[in-house]
């Protein structure tokens, strides 16, 4: 498993090499996917979501839940995923959280989540790589 505390740095080269051109949109410049488009909205097995550019173990498939916004959502992480910031990009401040290994753009925190943490992350699939737990693929 990726440590977080050892961040993973490639040049914008490697990165277009390593990523599917929708991946690095998304990852490396602060992209959107198009909602409704991911297969992961329907992902229902068992198992971990970790990020597409370096691999950290994200969420677990029972953080997950069905938002109704067209894209994977969240109530929770794994302790220490994530990293956050201020995204003033549209006329009101989001909080947008970044992959703490590799600095990955992968969605936006809102506080309109269920219970128990009343928290959404709202992620973009393209940005994530689902893995069964073995033996329940």
């Amino acid at each position: 498993m990726p440590n977080p505390a050892e961040p993973l740095k490639l040049s914008k080269d490697e990165w277009k090499k390593r990523l599917s051109h929708a991946a690095y949109d998304v990852l490396r410049e602060e992209g959107t996917e198009r909602p409704g488009t991911s297969a992961l909205n329907a992902e229902k097995r068992p198992g971990v979501f970790a990020c597409a550019g370096c691999g950290l173990p994200l969420f677990t498939s029972e953080m997950k839940y069905e938002s109704g916004t067209g894209w994977p959502s969240f109530f929770t992480t794994i302790p220490g995923a994530f990293q956050t910031k201020s995204d003033y990009k549209i006329v009101f401040p989001r909080t947008e959280y970044h992959c703490a290994r590799c600095g990955g753009h992968h969605g936006h925190l809102f506080d309109d989540g269920p219970q128990p943490t009343g928290k959404r992350y709202c992620n973009n699939g393209v940005a994530l790589k689902f893995i069964p737990r073995e033996g329940k693929a």
